[in-house]
């Protein structure tokens, strides 16, 4: 018999001591692998996503959460692999959507290929005369401009072959300028790293899509990473001569450009943040908010100025409006126990991260001097609550655009001292110290035994909880963010059968390619009129509704579009309850001033007959009454 016990391990955790941190990443991800393949969405309830799941999906979220905790602590593993579990939080957070949905998520991302579509047909920019409201995209047309180059450039029909997988290109356009902004302050990597991973955790809100804002938002954090490392450590500007200030200058320019020419509030929150720098003497150069505040003026004065001319009255009568940020009310209250979750959920989640910011800010001291350019800006967009309601989002962008700042003061209170650039010197010469410091005793051991298992333990159930959290605070909704292969077949053939002139009629705007066409078909909205309108659509809705239609001549038609992404909406935002707008459907498909030219398992499509058509008459349908690959029925 041969004794192997002289002979040396097939494997040891000493000889691959780098390797070892891989081991929770691996595992996280291939649970999110069996997840996404084992997740059924083709039914999803009223907590969206967060039911649908896997369970391997949340153990995988879990695995990840502390893989990463005990990796970012410990200063002997390489500076690699936190950023590689940032990563793969990334792709658990913004991917798993693409893979899981075979269309694009949310109504907001439909409309904004609408109008990229329409930039290449047009073929240059319009006006009010031309195609009323939509008017709006094309005196910021930054986003759309580069988009159409891009959908041309690629060769695919429309920018909706990838824009599924825009909100995980968009978190990484976010990444480098949050890591340059960070590493201003700090060569501590844990505050850095903890600082990232909390931002991606707390930024719920949603404005990674496929926008200008999700741009605009990163061309807002370069600007900043160029200011606060150009001028942040010594005040004056830094080094490099007239010459050195002439390329920063034409960098900030560039950024700054392609920020206001495709975005409307992202360079107002960027004059705020410079301004408020400058004011309170944290750099000394005006160059920055000089070119900002010129190429913004510039362009309201020039290009916007059709739509501010319209708008300002508007915009005025809502500076002080701070109840417009809080209103509730018809289409505007979550309803029902899955829209509650989410609407607490994610104020929990922005209340919990906010709490943490402070106490890091009051348990790290070092940090009120030395990172207060950071404090500033953080704090710099709270006026803008004041300024305008922004339909009711600017709670929402004052969030994210404090969010940065907010993330790494967090990530303070989570850990022991920090180590800022100026200590650094200082922090190694403790250690230095500490090292010739006779041993603890006992009771001194025991007490910073348990310390240390406070330290550790306790930030990493505030990282789980977190972490958990922001998936129903990001997908809690997406009952009315998905819209099935069945929905966007029958809405696309729909504006491709419609003639040119025709009027298209919808509960609400929340279904695919609501804008598509908006330069021929017009669109009706009826939940977004007056209650009492409503209250009469509810009452009498094919008479109402065919009276609201008539007036549409030959060629044209109108047609009365009825889809779940329209049901799932109304009953989660508070405006029609389920039983009204099904009631709805009943009276139009009952009613003979009404026929039926197209249905499928995800709607209906109706066509409002001519005073001179009998009522026998056949449509002839728009789309085949079939089911659709890759979706089922919700």
């Amino acid at each position: 018999m041969t004794d192997l016990s002289d002979l040396p391990p097939l494997w040891s955790a000493r000889r691959a001591p780098g390797l070892r941190p891989a081991l929770p990443l691996l595992a996280a991800l291939a649970l999110w692998l069996y997840a996404v393949r084992h997740t059924d969405v083709s039914r999803l309830d009223d907590y969206g996503l967060v039911t649908a799941l896997h369970p391997s999906f949340w153990a995988g979220l879990a695995v990840l959460t502390a893989g990463f905790w005990f990796t970012v602590r410990d200063r002997r593993r390489p500076g690699g692999w936190p950023a590689a579990y940032v990563l793969g939080l990334l792709v658990m957070e913004r991917a798993t959507q693409a893979v899981l949905y075979p269309t694009p998520l949310y109504a907001w991302a439909w409309k904004h290929d609408g109008v990229i579509d329409h930039l290449l047909t047009a073929g240059g920019l319009q006006t009010a005369d031309q195609i009323g409201d939509m008017a709006v995209y094309d005196q910021w047309p930054g986003f759309f401009a580069a988009q159409a180059a891009l959908v041309r450039l690629l060769g695919v029909d429309s920018a909706a072959m990838y824009m599924a997988w825009w909100p995980l290109a968009s978190s990484l356009l976010l990444l480098f300028p949050l890591l340059l902004i960070y590493r201003t302050f700090t060569e501590d990597r844990r505050l850095i790293w903890t600082g990232v991973w909390l931002f991606f955790v707390a930024n719920w809100v949603g404005q990674d899509y496929f926008s200008p804002q999700s741009v605009a938002f990163a061309l807002h954090l370069g600007v900043l990473a160029v200011v606060l490392r150009r001028y942040g450590r010594s005040g004056t500007g830094g080094g490099g001569g007239r010459r050195g200030q002439a390329v920063w200058t034409v960098v900030l320019t560039v950024l700054v450009m392609a920020m206001v020419i495709s975005h409307q509030l992202t360079p107002a929150m960027l004059v705020v943040s410079l301004l408020a720098l400058v004011l309170l003497r944290r750099h000394r150069d005006w160059v920055p908010v000089a070119t900002t505040v010129v190429i913004f003026l510039a362009w309201c004065a020039t290009a916007a100025l059709p739509f501010l001319s319209a708008a300002m009255p508007d915009m005025i009568r809502a500076v002080g409006d701070i109840g417009g940020n809080v209103e509730r009310g018809y289409g505007a209250t979550p309803t029902g126990a899955g829209a509650l979750a989410t609407s607490w959920a994610a104020r929990l989640l922005s209340g919990s991260v906010l709490l943490l910011a402070a106490a890091g800010v009051w348990r790290q001291p070092v940090l009120r001097y030395r990172a207060m350019p950071l404090l500033v800006i953080t704090a710099a967009p709270l006026p803008m609550l004041v300024a305008s309601s922004y339909g009711s989002e600017m709670i929402f962008r004052v969030l994210m655009f404090m969010l940065p700042g907010v993330a790494f003061f967090a990530a303070a209170a989570l850990l022991p001292k920090v180590r800022t650039l100026a200590a650094a010197e200082a922090a190694a010469e403790a250690g230095a110290r500490r090292k010739t410091e006779p041993p603890a005793h006992r009771g001194g051991g025991t007490r910073l035994r348990t310390g240390f298992g406070i330290r550790v333990w306790g930030p990493l159930l505030v990282l789980l909880a977190g972490t958990a959290a922001f998936v129903p605070s990001y997908s809690g909704k997406d009952r009315i963010n998905y819209f099935p292969p069945q929905e966007v077949a029958l809405v696309g053939q729909l504006f491709d059968e419609a003639p040119e002139g025709s009027l298209v009629v919808a509960a609400n705007r929340n279904y695919p390619l609501a804008y598509a066409s908006y330069g021929s078909i017009d669109h009706y909205w009826f939940l977004e009129d007056d209650r009492s309108h409503v209250d009469e659509i509810v009452r009498d809705p094919a008479g109402t509704l065919a009276t609201d239609m008539a007036g549409v001549d030959r060629p044209s038609r109108a047609y009365f579009l009825f889809t779940q992404g329209q049901l799932a909406n109304s009953e989660m935002n508070g405006q029609l309850t389920g039983a009204q707008l099904n009631g709805v459907l009943e009276s139009v498909a009952a009613s003979p001033r009404f026929r039926l030219v197209a249905e499928n398992s995800a709607g209906a499509v109706y066509e409002l007959r001519q005073p001179e058509e009998a009522e026998g008459t056949e449509g002839t349908g728009l789309v085949e009454g079939t089911e659709g690959e890759g979706g089922g029925e919700r």
